[in-house]
């Protein structure tokens, strides 16, 4: 681990910074955040801040699978879904829909947030800040995991919608992020699929979900965002 971007320099950002830093020798580590006052913080503690919206600057920057080394998303939106839309985009309508009942019914706990998203967790409690998510135990009972979430989001098989699924991974305490590679190969399946999608970023324990149409004749669609 020697580049990471993360995107967000709040109170997520920040601690995953300093978590981050803590833990690994990184050659880089980049914060985006779209706030000015933020940024000069930031700046002020140390960091690299790079003052833009975090969505924008994956899109402009995120050019290949090996550059940085992780993305920890650390902002209030599903940021692999916002990427991979704008990605979308470009060649057509990228429509939300409403997470269907025969999949809703499938998640553990899930809870629906504002902007159209699932949350999904396999806790019913509020998690420790510092979880290390060992291997099969929770760390806030003690007990074996019911589940381990990111692999039972992949194996959900239903007839008319597609699940993809970003795997979380721990770098620290309390974060978690995906690699580039991650990214790309997620868009590379969606752009094959057709019909209602169910995109998911996801852990041990807990996910954000989105579920949108790509509708199947794309050379008529027009952006829609």
């Amino acid at each position: 681990m020697d580049n990471v971007w993360i995107i967000g320099g709040g109170k997520f950002g920040l601690r995953a910074a300093r978590a981050l830093a803590k833990k690994h020798s990184l050659t880089r580590l980049t914060i985006v955040e779209k706030e000015k006052a933020v940024c000069r913080q930031l700046d002020q503690l140390g960091f690299e801040a790079v003052c833009m919206d975090g969505i924008e600057y994956l899109e402009c920057n995120l050019a290949n699978e090996a550059d940085p080394d992780w993305i920890v998303p650390a902002i209030p939106l599903h940021v692999a879904f916002e990427w991979i839309r704008i990605k979308l985009s470009k060649t057509g309508t990228v429509r939300k829909i409403p997470v269907p009942k025969a999949l809703v019914t499938e998640l553990p706990n899930p809870i629906a947030a504002d902007t159209g998203q699932l949350y999904v967790s396999i806790a019913d409690f509020e998690c420790p800040e510092n979880c290390a998510e060992p291997d099969e135990i929770c760390t806030h009972t003690g007990k074996p995991r019911l589940m381990v979430l990111h692999e039972y989001l992949k194996s959900i098989q239903l007839k008319n919608v597609k699940t993809v699924v970003i795997r979380s991974h721990q770098l620290a305490p309390g974060v978690g992020g995906y690699t580039p590679r991650d990214l790309f190969a997620a868009l590379n399946e969606i752009e094959t699929a057709r019909g209602p999608i169910a995109l998911s970023t996801a852990c041990s324990c807990h996910g954000i979900m989105d579920t949108f149409q790509v509708p199947e004749d794309r050379s008529q669609m027009t952006e829609d965002r």
